[in-house]
């Protein structure tokens, strides 16, 4: 972090010696048919590049002796624990920047183009082999008329062949080309190129202001709506109506008033006052699932008995983002006061992702009720420690 973070690439050989795909191809593909799965599907033809959007059955796929083809399958650690574990490895990055585990699968010669990235990036080989080409591209000029963001004029500056275990680090804004090579396993057979790339999440000041002011609005509807609704109005609180018994006729009436500008403008410093509302709503819109995301009611009731007694410990689900500040606690878009003990015990949970029967058991009432709540939801499941000698 201190000498390549958002600085320069970094390969590294043998990054996960011995390293094994996590999904077969057969997996992969099945996971592309899904309606809640984003994927692509990209050819490159002799006329140029095309590009389809899943969800799409595997027998719609070209067949894999026809080269040039790749296939993109995004949010893999959301839908298998083997992609949802291997992402854990990438935690030295807070979860407010990590993202999400792509998984490309392409043949011979398949790949997307020379390209560029606004975010960080690991490119893991997990199968096969690829030959990337990188460098500090200046001319950002785009091919016209393709349905992919590839470069005009690439112009590489290094060139590495990446085989299973392999792992590039890319900063933003680094052009990159990676290109499917023919390789053979080592039980002689042919290799799939699977590359997993891990990316991050980069807001923009702009997304950032637009939806924390949307947020903060709503919390100020929510709090006069309350005050309004018991016939509470503090003495000497600001109107929340625009008033203007000052108002003269105007020969202009459609000229902006200075006074309504005026007005608005102090109706965004107001809102932006409160550091605790401001946080609230930042960890509220990091942590809300993507709308392609949507949680599943367990099968079984919460037992709280043998949360109570240490039977069983809690884990968050792969789909599940848990975040906090010293005020805090942010799940899946929502956001709970947190302070002493359960605060402790909430952040435990976020960082670990999973709570022991040890740990679950000191947890407050009010604590346990929480998790129940979000055990409801699909948010989290309850584990129950296996029996020694039991069957697996």
């Amino acid at each position: 972090m201190r000498q390549y973070w958002q600085k320069k690439p970094l390969l590294v050989r043998q990054a996960i010696p011995g390293f094994k795909p996590v999904l077969s191809r057969a997996a992969l593909f099945k996971l592309a048919a899904r309606e809640q799965v984003e994927s692509r599907l990209i050819v490159q033809q002799a006329k140029g590049w095309r590009m389809k959007q899943g969800p799409m059955a595997p027998r719609s796929l070209p067949p894999l002796a026809k080269p040039g083809w790749t296939l993109l399958v995004q949010g893999v650690d959301m839908h298998d624990a083997g992609a949802h574990a291997l992402l854990q490895q990438f935690r030295f990055v807070p979860d407010a920047r990590l993202d999400d585990l792509m998984i490309s699968f392409a043949t011979t010669g398949g790949g997307v183009g020379p390209h560029f990235d606004s975010y960080d990036v690991f490119l893991l080989q997990a199968s096969g082999q690829r030959r990337w080409r990188i460098g500090r591209q200046k001319d950002l000029t785009l091919q016209q008329g393709v349905p992919l963001k590839i470069l005009q004029n690439f112009e590489p500056e290094e060139e590495f062949v990446l085989q299973a275990g392999d792992m590039l680090y890319l900063p933003p804004g680094y052009a990159h080309d990676g290109i499917a090579e023919a390789a053979v396993g080592g039980d002689g057979k042919s290799a799939d190129c699977m590359t997993y790339s891990v990316g991050f999440r980069v807001p923009s000041r702009s997304e950032l202001a637009a939806e924390l002011l949307r947020r903060l609005a709503e919390f100020s509807e929510d709090e006069e709506e309350a005050s309004t609704g018991e016939g509470r109005r503090r003495a000497g609180r600001p109107p929340r109506l625009y008033q203007d018994p000052g108002q003269a006729a105007t020969a202009t009436p459609a000229a902006l008033p200075a006074a309504l500008a005026a007005f608005a403008q102090q109706a965004v410093l107001d809102a932006l006052k409160d550091p605790l509302a401001l946080n609230c709503a930042l960890g509220e819109y990091m942590t809300a699932p993507k709308p392609t995301v949507w949680f599943e009611e367990p099968l079984q009731d919460w037992a709280t008995e043998a949360a109570k007694s240490g039977q069983s410990g809690v884990q968050l689900d792969p789909r599940t983002r848990m975040m906090y500040d010293s005020d805090h606690v942010f799940i899946n878009g929502e956001s709970y006061r947190a302070k002493g003990a359960d605060a402790r015990f909430m952040q435990r949970l976020a960082d670990q992702r999973s709570l022991l029967p040890h740990e679950l058991r000191k947890a407050s009432a009010s604590a346990l009720a929480l998790l129940d709540d979000w055990h409801g939801a699909g948010w989290l499941r309850q584990e129950r420690p296996e029996r020694p000698g039991a069957d697996t």
